[in-house]
């Protein structure tokens, strides 16, 4: 008797994990966890603290703004495509620059040792179709 209970009581405990992550058939989880939450909410925003934002020397000079991110294979933020070109987009000349080279200096993005002259003479970085 006491063998039954066991075994019924390890079922349970074995199939819980199981029917609390339980999906509907031909669903797909597309949400993260609580937990997951709090860790995201620490994070940066593309949208709202990277994209768009100026990109300043050490001297404190306006090298570029940033474009676009790319997220590689691995789902990590690789590299930053900075514009060095003018401010107005009329002459565009997009860099990528790996983000380890960035710095956050009192809320501005900073590229040590970057001049625009140094970024316009960086092989041009173009979208492959």
């Amino acid at each position: 008797m006491k063998r039954s209970h066991i075994l019924m009581l390890l079922g349970i405990a074995l199939t819980a994990p199981a029917v609390s992550h339980a999906q509907l058939a031909g669903s797909t989880l597309v949400a993260v966890s609580v937990a997951e939450m709090r860790d995201i909410t620490l994070g940066w925003s593309a949208k709202r603290q990277i994209l768009g934002q100026a990109v300043y020397n050490d001297s404190n000079e306006r090298v570029g703004s940033v474009d676009d991110i790319i997220v590689s294979g691995d789902k990590a933020v690789s590299y930053a495509i900075v514009n060095a070109g003018g401010f107005l987009a009329v002459a565009k000349h997009d860099v990528a620059v790996p983000v380890s080279a960035f710095k956050l200096t009192n809320d501005k993005l900073v590229l040590p040792g970057a001049t625009r002259d140094a970024l316009k003479a960086a092989p041009e970085f173009e979208y492959a179709n």
